[in-house]
């Protein structure tokens, strides 16, 4: 009886070990969907450390277009260039970065008095917005050579457009600083 007991409990172990085994072991489709699925991982996390390493070399600064233009328009107001000169002390000193300014809008159809103006859509104000902005910078001795506008439009939003405080972060001036002296 002792002997059998030994028997069936040693081919216990064995089925046990052999179960054990063949569920460590995967086809070769298998192992090569996940060799597959680990590089791509793989890339996607390099992906993301380069752009990591992109943004740690910029300075980036959001002002409201609310706080810099006049509701429904594009000229720089006296209260917009006195929140803009917090940002030349830093611009000033730069040498070899490149500064873009971007204007972004929200999704509200322009109106009738821009349009009599000559603007045409979001992409436009927010252009002219962006070239007010350098403009601006660039007569308080920001070197031209450095400084660039760049309008968006309204089709980066950052809030929704269907309130009024989404609509409101939407119409923003970002100014970013790329390059070694950022």
């Amino acid at each position: 009886m002792r002997r059998t007991a030994e028997v069936n409990a040693s081919r216990a172990a064995a089925a046990m070990l052999i179960a054990i085994t063949a569920a460590g072991c995967v086809s070769e489709e298998q192992y090569r969907q996940q060799t597959k699925l680990l590089e791509q991982t793989q890339a996607q996390a390099a992906a993301q450390q380069q752009q990591i390493a992109k943004m740690q070399e910029q300075d980036r600064w959001v002002v409201a277009g609310d706080l810099l233009f006049p509701s429904g328009g594009y000229q720089l107001s006296a209260n917009g260039k006195q929140a803009l000169n917090q940002y030349l002390p830093r611009l000033l000193a730069l040498q070899n970065s490149k500064i873009i300014v971007y204007g972004d809008t929200d999704s509200e159809p322009v109106g009738a008095a821009l349009t009599r103006q000559g603007i045409a859509d979001n992409l436009d104000l927010s252009s002219r917005r962006a070239d007010q902005v350098v403009a601006y910078f660039i007569s308080q001795g920001v070197n031209p050579n450095l400084i660039s506008a760049k309008g968006f439009g309204d089709t980066h939003p950052i809030a929704p457009n269907a309130t009024a405080e989404g609509r409101a972060q939407n119409r923003r001036i970002e100014i970013v600083v790329e390059g070694p002296s950022a």
